[in-house]
Order: C-alpha cells, then structure tokens, then sequence
C-alpha cells in the first residue's frame, strides 16, 4: 500500500464527487417526463416521432402492475431477438472471419447474460462473435439493459416520493427518455475519448503478425460444433499445435467500451476485457473507465435526494457506500499488497506483492481499484486475472457481489438495493425502540417488509441453490480422487470458490468470474443463464411492489420520535444492517471456500 495509489484515489473520489450533483440534475430533468433538458431541441423530435410509431401515450401512467408486465415483456422479446443473432450469426453481415453460429445453449446463455446486464461471457469475444453480433446483439442489450435498470430505480423513487397515488409511471417513457438523452449521448463522447486513447473502432477484417520464435502448444482437441473432444476416462484430448503467427483483432470496439462502462454492463469485446491494451490502452483511458462506471450510480444517489426532497438523505446514503467502498478496496489492497508467502520463501522480494494475472502496466493499486469498483457495481469489467488474486483478496470482490451490489451497485440497481436495506434497517430500529417505523413521512408496514425481505431472500436462495446443485453434480467440484472435471481447473476450496463466484456473479448480475471455471459446457451455460434470470427479473418484481405500496400510503408529519435519515447514527445502523445481513448469508460459503485456502496458503499448500 503506497502513497501514489493513496493520491490516486483521492483524485479520483474527488472527480467522482465533481459529478455526482451536476449529472444527478440531469437525471432529475430525463426522468421527469415533462422535464427540459439542452438536448430537446434535438432529441426531442426523434422522442415524439418514437412514441407515436410505436403507439405509446407519454401521459398515461402506469401502476407497479403494468409497470412490471411492460418491462418483463420489452425484456423477453429482446433475449430473443438477441438469441435470433447468435444463432444465425452465420448467415449474417459484418462477419469478416466467417465465424459461425452459436451452440443452443450458449446463444442462451449470452442472451440471457446481455438481457439481464450481468454480461458473463462463457465465450471469447474475438474468436467466437462477429463484429454483426457484438454491435447489433451484444451492444444494443447494453444499452436497453442498462436503461431498464434506471427505470427501476426511477419507479422505486417515485412510489417512495408520492403519496395517495396509484401509478409509478410509464416504463416505455422512462425506457426511451434514458436511452436517448442520457446513454446514447454520453456513450457518444465517451467513445470518442476512448479512440483519442487509442481504443480502436473499425471493420477491418483482423489481421496477423508472424512471430520471432514460433512454438508449440498443447490444445484441446474440438468436434465440427466447437465443443471439446474427451477420451473414453472423460479426459479432455489434447493435440500439438504449431503456433507461427499471432491473430490481431480488429472490430467496432470503442463503441461497445464506451456503454459496456457507463452501462455497468462489463462484457469486454475481447477475452481479457479491460486488460487488452485495444480495449484499455492507456493509464487515462484506465481512470476514465473507472471513473465511468460509478458516475451513473453515484448520481442517482442525488437524484433520490432531490426527488424525495431530503438531499441530507441523499447525501448520507452516497456516504454509506463510500464507507463500504473504501473498506473493500483497503482491504483487497492490503492482501495484494502484502503478496503469497510462498513465493517470498522462494527469494521473490516481498515488496512487490501479488502481481500475477496482473497487468503491470496498471500494477497492483489500479488493477485492485478497477476490480473493486467493477464488483461494487454490477459491471463485472476486469483489468486482472481475479482467479490470481490472493484467497483473501480475490474473496473481497465475491463478497461485494454477494452484498448485493448495494455500493453504489449497477445503474439503478445499487440504489434499488441500498432502499430495500435502509427499508429493513428502519423496521429494525423501529423494533428496538417500540415505535411503529416510518419512512420519509409513511408508516413500513408488513408488506412493505416481506417484499424487501423476498428480494434478500430470492438473490440468496439463488446463489447458494445453484452453488450446492453446482458441488453435487458431476459437472462441478473434481471427482473423489481430486481430477478436475469439465467444470472446474483447480481441486480443494479455490474449486468451490471458483463455483460460488460464478453463481453469485450470476445471480448479482455481475458477470466477472474466477476464469478456473470452464462454463461453456450445456449444464454450467444453462443453470448460469437461469440464475442470471432469476437474480434479475424474480428480485424486480418484488421492488415494484414495494413502490407501489409507498406510492400508496397517507403522508404522515414528522414527529420529534422519527428516525433521523441522515447523520452518523442512520449511516451506521444501514452499514451495520447490510454487513450483518450479507455475513449471516453468505459468511458460511466464504469460510468454506478462500478463508480455508488462505490458511492452507499460510501452510504452503497452492491450488
């Protein structure tokens, strides 16, 4: 832990909150359907044209109901046309390599992923989607997925900042007001930053460099559909290959970059996401992406001020995920910083920490903060291997998923979850003094608590549900004698590890994971992309209805026996609730998996 990472986050905390008012107004008017913005004079025809060819009434609103049937069908329909893609990708345009069409269950999986904003790929990029596939397929889902979860966010605000009210809004203005003044046109100068970096856009079919020293390489030997090739033992079997040249991938890449960042998407263009140095060439290219991945999240945090008119609420609750924030980052950092021990007994000087899997153009500050930020968040963009992270370190990031994304969370989705938890919180502290809890001016109720108690409930019962079908399958952990099998690279606990990230990062709609789990297999591809749709669409419905029933509710005064909503004592019962929640969940699987690998680690045994 250095000084210049220590200044680094400072500036960027600082820019961070340079923002977050100014583009949080901005909100306020995008979300107000009657709400004027610079961009009207422009925007504003192609809005009106939009509803009126595809027959929606910006006036008529809509209660949680309608709200919710509107945003599940605009949602199926464009997995479908997304599935529809990668399919028929073979017969499609912009396809210079010729690459062909996706097995079933991996179109399902990614189309599920793209739809859901989780953006887990069990694919590479480069070698397996045509440039047709990443702009019309992949890239519109991050636009429209993003926006659906804006709109959520909006729909949760407004039932809490209304009363006496049966409507929430319209879903498909909400949906197109996002879209069009707010993603597109920050996407569009966004990307135009990024190509100044050196971010590559373009159709150019890719290109190939011979190589100094060729070499030969072990490969696992694929049938005519793509899929491995095993041995009667179920091995998986391996040929030489000759490699001679080294394949240079072009494509529209910044496009994608640029919404795949603000959008909290994460899904990289290539492989190795943000750390291929086309997708992420520079260290101002490398801050800006960071940088655009809170800036959404940490505005809506205004916005909710502003909208339930107590920005000190506002304030406090950006406050308590910047606690959280820094305690994640400080601690990964610690745990990257301080190195394996082994490798120091080795004569590798301790000082230079854990730089496997890591970019050392970035080094280990960067690449931590990045991860962290990507985690917090639902993005799930990575610069580093985490699958090379300390036990400890790589276990920070899974933890943050596992709180539900609430630090500042995905677009729309952190602020949604940080209002269930402060709903929770509340009932609690009205619990312990005796008092009827109440919520910017409106009494919690039993319903009120059983939705916010569901959401908490399904995203648990998801990832820990499939983790425990994942170790009882032979799909999952390595067989008795210790062999990996299809599903995982690695034996002892870094397997079960690897297995609880992919389905949390599912279901949290992350889409980061520990890349020791080989997942395009029909099992892993099918039970991923359903915990992708449960952790989206089964914890939203839940989160409608609880603005539904706040929109409701009689406006009540406050009284001297309210629950303050800002300042250090609401701030620490929030935090004290969000942890509490998350340890008594999930600590049990985190013990289970990277803190017995951290002490086997201390005891010099390596996974």
């Amino acid at each position: 832990m250095t000084y210049s990472g220590w200044i680094q986050f400072i500036l960027f905390i600082g820019v961070l909150l340079a923002i977050t008012k100014p583009l949080g107004l901005f909100l306020c008017r995008v979300l107000d359907a009657k709400g004027k913005t610079f961009l009207d004079p422009v925007i504003g025809p192609v809005e009106r044209l939009t509803y009126r060819v595809c027959g929606i009434d910006p006036q008529q609103e809509q209660d949680w109901k309608q709200y919710a049937v509107a945003m599940l069908l605009f949602s199926f329909v464009s997995m479908l046309f997304t599935y529809a893609i990668l399919r028929l990708q073979g017969m499609l345009p912009l396809n210079p390599q010729n690459l062909g069409a996706l097995s079933e269950h991996l179109a399902f999986n990614t189309a599920a992923s793209f739809a859901t904003n989780t953006n887990w790929q069990s694919y590479g990029g480069e070698s397996t989607m045509s440039y047709f596939s990443q702009m019309v397929g992949l890239t519109f889902q991050n636009f429209v997925s993003a926006a659906v979860g804006i709109t959520i966010a909006a729909a949760l605000v407004r039932g809490m900042a209304r009363h006496t009210c049966k409507t929430i809004g319209n879903f498909w203005v909400d949906l197109i007001r996002i879209t069009y003044y707010l993603l597109c046109p920050i996407c569009l100068v966004f990307a135009a930053i990024l190509i100044s970096q050196g971010v590559i856009q373009n159709f150019k079919p890719y290109d190939s460099a011979k190589l100094v020293e060729p070499f030969t390489a072990q490969v696992a030997k694929v049938d005519e559909k793509g899929q491995p090739v095993h041995d009667a033992s179920g091995n998986p079997v391996l040929i030489n290959q000759k490699v001679e040249s080294q394949t240079i991938v072009n494509g529209p890449m910044a496009s994608q970059v640029a919404i795949k960042m603000f959008g909290t998407n994460g899904g990289g263009y290539t492989n190795v996401n943000g750390a291929h140095p086309f997708e992420n060439p520079t260290p101002i290219s490398n801050f800006l992406q960071m940088l655009s991945v809170l800036a959404i999240p940490s505005a809506l945090t205004y916005y909710f001020g502003r909208t339930v008119k107590n920005l000190k609420h506002g304030w406090t609750v950006w406050a308590v995920m910047f606690v959280l924030f820094l305690a994640s980052l400080s601690i990964c950092w610690y745990f990257e910083a301080a190195g394996n021990p082994n490798f120091t007994a080795l004569g590798v000087d301790p000082g230079s920490g854990n730089m496997e899997g890591k970019e050392v153009r970035f080094g280990i500050f960067n690449s931590v903060l990045f991860n962290v930020i990507s985690t917090i968040t639902s993005c799930g963009a990575t610069n580093a291997a985490l699958d090379s992270f300390t036990p400890l370190g790589g276990a920070i990031p899974l933890f943050n998923i596992q709180l539900s994304e609430v630090v500042f969370g995905g677009v729309g989705t952190g602020l949604t979850g940080m209002l269930v938890y402060i709903v929770i919180a509340i009932f609690v502290a009205g619990l312990m003094i005796g008092r009827t809890p109440e919520y910017l001016g409106k009494k919690i109720g039993a319903y009120d608590v059983k939705m916010a108690s569901f959401v908490i409930f399904i995203f648990a019962f998801v990832v820990l549900g499939f983790t425990a079908w994942a170790c009882l399958h032979p799909m999952g952990l390595p067989d008795a004698t210790g062999k990996p099998t299809d599903g995982t690279n690695n034996g002892g606990p870094h397997a079960f590890t690897e297995i609880l990230y992919a389905y949390s990062s599912a279901a949290g709609n992350n889409g980061s994971g520990f890349a020791g789990i080989s997942a395009n297999a029909p099992w892993y591809d099918t039970t991923l992309g359903l915990a992708m749709l449960f952790g989206r669409y089964a914890m939203i419905i839940p989160m409608l209805a609880l603005a539904g029933s706040f929109a409701k509710k009689k406006l009540m005064p406050t009284s001297p026996g309210s629950f303050p909503l800002s300042g250090l004592l609401f701030g620490s019962l929030l935090i004290g609730t969000i942890i509490l929640v998350g340890a008594l969940t999930f600590v049990p699987a985190l013990v289970l998996g990277p803190v017995v690998e951290h002490f086997l680690m201390l005891s010099g045994k390596l996974f």
